[in-house]
């Protein structure tokens, strides 16, 4: 099968999601300029550079409440700070739940349960009791082509590792089975490992 998406794809259900899999989840904590917390999943997630240590997420689609963008961005782009909450299987049902569209007055993490403690160099708050925190600061928000498509981008200026994730000197994440986003509804946890070793090494 060959199909140009401009042309769609003639199947029940886009493909692409499925495609390119599987993506990490970044569950992105941001606080607005009138104090309110907010929490939201996002599978276009990844780290893009090592020094200095630099994340990016992208948000696809729009809310009523906000001007073209959701309220993660929204939030962003007001405060200049964001943190990435890392998801483990034990919290999927929480990061599902902090998913829902609420209006920009909600306070997510209290939607799903959740305990919210600042984080220690920005002005933040981050999900208690994950596996590992990344506290950002906004170094550009990219607008993509598309109505609602934007990147954000932040220099990772602090990191919590929960003490037990580490076994003998390394983050072990078979302790807490990261989730990660495959296609349509489907989710995976990671829980084996192996290792290659680079033939110039």
């Amino acid at each position: 099968m060959f199909y140009r998406p401009e042309d769609g794809h003639g199947l029940p259900h886009n493909p692409f999601n499925a495609v390119v899999t599987p993506r990490p989840i970044g569950w992105i904590s941001t606080r607005s300029g009138d104090g309110v917390n907010n929490l939201a999943p996002y599978s276009f997630f990844n780290a893009v550079a090592y020094v200095p240590p630099q994340v990016m997420f992208a948000s696809t689609s729009t809310k009523a409440d906000q001007d073209g963008t959701k309220d993660s961005i929204a939030n962003i782009r007001e405060t200049g700070v964001f943190c990435v909450n890392i998801v483990e299987y034990a919290m999927r049902d929480a990061m599902n739940k902090s998913s829902a569209a609420l209006d920009k007055g909600t306070d997510e993490f209290a939607h799903a349960g959740l305990e919210a403690i600042d984080c220690e160099t920005i002005n933040c708050a981050r999900v208690a009791g994950v596996p590992a925190a990344l506290e950002c600061k906004l170094t550009q928000i990219i607008d993509l082509p598309g109505e609602a498509n934007k990147v954000a981008f932040g220099e990772v200026v602090g990191v919590h590792l929960r003490d037990d994730c580490l076994v003998d000197g390394i983050f072990d994440v078979t302790r807490y089975q990261p989730l990660s986003r495959l296609g349509y509804r489907d989710y995976a946890k990671v829980s084996d490992l192996f290792s290659l070793t680079r033939p110039d090494d």
